[in-house]
């Protein structure tokens, strides 16, 4: 049984406005935790984008959530879209990288269905391994 430590929960405009506010609110909630930031960074930048751009239902928000238990930072964005489930595809151009980067950076990532009509991305970060791609954790 994970036991909560800390939860930071938002809900933002489904603009490119609110996905680079998720990113910053994100750094500096994590900053405040004292936890690294730059690897969940990028995470949340990539899912808040996707949602915007894929999970976009024209007067819906968005909803960012970073929950710290013992050795995990789990990061959820909720969008509204359940039909459209994200899959990493070959990247084409400068497009179509986003779930690369979100499966380079995270330990491990998924989509859970629901309520209808929302689906919810997720990603993992381990607290107490260490990987070569991007910060150290302690």
């Amino acid at each position: 049984m994970n036991h909560q430590l800390a939860d930071f929960h938002v809900q933002l405009s489904a603009t490119p406005r609110g996905a680079r506010l998720a990113r910053l609110l994100a750094v500096e909630q994590l900053r405040s935790w004292g936890l690294p930031f730059e690897r969940p960074a990028h995470i949340v930048a990539e899912l808040a984008a996707n949602a915007v751009t894929h999970g976009r239902v024209p007067g819906r928000d968005f909803r960012l959530v970073l929950t710290v238990t013992p050795g995990t930072l789990r990061i959820e964005v909720t969008d509204t879209r359940s039909d459209r489930v994200p899959v990493i595809h070959e990247p084409v151009g400068a497009r179509g990288r986003g779930l690369l980067l979100v499966e380079a950076f995270a330990d491990q990532w998924g989509v859970t269905q629901g309520p209808s009509p929302c689906k919810v991305v997720w990603a993992e970060i381990s607290l107490t391994g260490s990987r070569e791609c991007g910060t150290r954790w302690a």
